[in-house]
């Protein structure tokens, strides 16, 4: 059964840092896309990064060039995005999502399985 459990939201300031975790299970990492995406009050879940087990890494989000990062650890089965220079604007839930595609897309419903989600909030 695969599953994906998210970690490391909170509330923290304008121009601080979070990173979020995915713990996945369930699923061998190199035939999967992960990917990380955000959805905020009112808006559509956007696509932030994706990771794919042989294909790399992929972007998305004019905004959060520069700032944001996705990185993996095979070993742990772990999926991160290494937020930095928050903004008020990157206040949303933050999801991570994963399915056995060929490879990493931004479209929400290409995935079928998803976290629960974790709660990121940027104060100004």
């Amino acid at each position: 059964e695969v599953q994906l459990v998210e970690s490391g939201g909170g509330l923290v300031q304008a121009g601080g840092s979070l990173r979020l975790s995915c713990a996945a299970s369930g699923f061998t990492f190199d035939d999967y896309a992960i990917a990380w995406f955000r959805q905020a009050p009112g808006k559509e879940r956007e696509g932030i990064s994706c990771i794919h087990g042989s294909r790399g890494t992929s972007n998305y989000l004019d905004s959060v060039m520069g700032r944001f990062t996705i990185s993996s650890d095979n070993v742990k089965n772990m999926v991160y995005l290494q937020m930095n220079s928050l903004k008020p604007e990157d206040t949303a839930v933050y999801y991570c999502a994963a399915d056995q595609i060929t490879r990493c897309s931004s479209i929400h419903h290409y995935y079928d399985y998803w976290g629960q989600g974790t709660q990121v909030t940027v104060s100004s």
